[in-house]
């Protein structure tokens, strides 16, 4: 099993399956709007929009598991990233991405990277590589424009 088994709802409608993504490096984020690293938005767009033409794909994955931070609706959501962050990289419709109901990525993201794997608040990263393989998490103090997120980001995209 490999991140390509999965798919979400699209927050726009429609589904976004993973297994389109093959052959391509995965960033996935569990977002939320209210959040003191909301702000992490934009750098997760200036990542998509740098790595783009090397093959990353960020998909964001708004949830309300932690502190109740993304309580609207799917359009309050995209409106909201769109308005303000100029979000325009994939986001699924919120997701549990914890406990018995969390997403099944997320159930299998956990199995294959342990309990760093498993979201601990808003803006958790999981890296997958271009075959599917679970790679690597990091947490949300981890900004997406820092050395550490970069440097594996690189030797990933430098691998495919």
């Amino acid at each position: 099993m490999s991140a390509h088994d999965f798919s979400f709802s699209a927050i726009t409608g429609g589904d976004i399956n993973l297994a389109d993504f093959k052959g391509q490096t995965l960033l996935v984020v569990n977002t939320a709007s209210e959040c003191g690293f909301t702000p992490q938005y934009g750098d997760l767009q200036r990542l998509a929009e740098r790595y783009k033409d090397r093959g990353l794909v960020v998909l964001g994955v708004p949830s309300n598991d932690f502190g109740a931070q993304e309580p609207g609706t799917e359009a309050e959501i995209h409106d909201f990233c769109t308005a303000t962050y100029s979000v325009d990289f994939p986001m699924t419709a919120k997701q549990k991405v914890i406990g018995g109901d969390a997403h099944p990525f997320y159930k299998w993201a956990a199995a294959e990277g342990g309990d760093e794997a498993v979201p601990g608040w808003n803006f958790h990263k999981l890296l997958v590589g271009p075959d599917g393989s679970f790679i690597k998490s990091f947490g949300p103090k981890v900004t997406p424009m820092s050395d550490d997120l970069l440097r594996d980001l690189r030797l990933v995209l430098d691998d495919a």
